[in-house]
């Protein structure tokens, strides 16, 4: 099989031992079953999503985007960066656009850059890995490889707010996108239909600030998953996944709910659909262990 080549930025929250890396685990399955080589860009450094938005001002947050995306084009030239988390990929997308439509603003940042021995050209097309599934392999192209069919279960597909604003999956509705449950579908589940939280915000930015908004944020997503007969919520979305599952004990204590959803990655679900055991698929690394999913993950072919 011929490997379609991506440069990969995996972001802060995807390394090894971090919050996210069995979203990492579980893409390095499905892309390996899909014939999707992730190239690692070397020495990348944080996206600045979380601290870049401080008073720290826009060119040193574009500077840090801009540097990644150098890296890319002078290591893995013709090879668009793709990342997995929506945040990483909003940051580095707008970044890109930023610089190709601001007057004088690339110009800027490449002075910065040549501190570190970079110019950033502009050939760079930075991708989310769900555009990457759903544009280059396709719904039919994922399904293939299915060999365990998640039969009997039905989730909750949490789009979430950044995978899909403000730029979107190509095709896709801002206010109803039918890929995760059509991602669903294809490793034999049932998708919740009518699932109405499914593009809110999880309140992750405001988890310590004002954190009664976002625990009643998750509130509801979780309830709404019940309410819709899910067993399970899914995600594209590194903080959401977090998000959501962390803080349902402590919305358990303080409200008197037995709130207890498992919040797992759309890779996790894939990887186990096409045969990889628990480990494969990262199941390891939940504090709400998605039982049904690790028992299907158990199961012989």
């Amino acid at each position: 099989m011929v490997k379609k080549n991506y440069a990969f930025y995996p972001g802060c929250s995807s390394q090894k031992g971090a919050s996210a890396s069995n979203f990492v685990t579980s893409i390095n399955m499905v892309c390996d079953k899909l014939g999707i080589q992730l190239n690692e860009i070397p020495d990348w450094n944080c996206c600045s999503a979380s601290i870049g938005y401080g008073e720290g001002g826009l060119l040193p947050r574009l500077v840090l985007n801009a540097r990644n995306l150098a890296l890319a084009e002078q290591h893995l030239p013709g090879q668009d960066l793709v990342s997995g988390c929506p945040a990483c990929w909003l940051s580095t997308r707008e970044a890109a656009e930023k610089l190709h439509e601001v007057d004088g603003l690339m110009a800027e940042t490449n002075e910065a850059l040549k501190e570190a021995g970079l110019n950033f050209k502009g050939t760079v097309r930075a991708r989310h890995m769900v555009e990457v599934l759903v544009e280059d392999i396709g719904f039919e192209g994922m399904k293939k490889p299915v060999v365990k069919p998640l039969e009997g279960m039905k989730i909750a597909g949490y789009v979430g707010c950044q995978t899909n604003r403000p730029f979107g999956i190509d095709g896709e509705s801002f206010e109803n996108p039918q890929y995760l449950d059509k991602m669903i579908e294809i490793v034999g589940a049932e998708p919740a239909s009518g699932y109405e939280q499914k593009v809110t915000c999880c309140g992750g930015a405001l988890a310590f600030s004002e954190p009664e908004k976002s625990q009643k944020q998750i509130r509801d997503i979780v309830e709404s998953a019940y309410d819709h007969g899910a067993e399970m919520i899914v995600t594209p979305c590194q903080l959401c996944q977090a998000n959501v599952e962390v803080y349902q004990s402590e919305i358990n204590k303080k409200k008197g709910t037995k709130l207890a959803m498992p919040v797992v990655y759309y890779s996790q679900l894939m990887t186990v659909a096409y045969g990889g055991n628990p480990k494969d698929a990262g199941l390891d690394g939940h504090v709400i262990q998605p039982e049904r999913l690790r028992q299907i993950a158990e199961r012989k072919k």
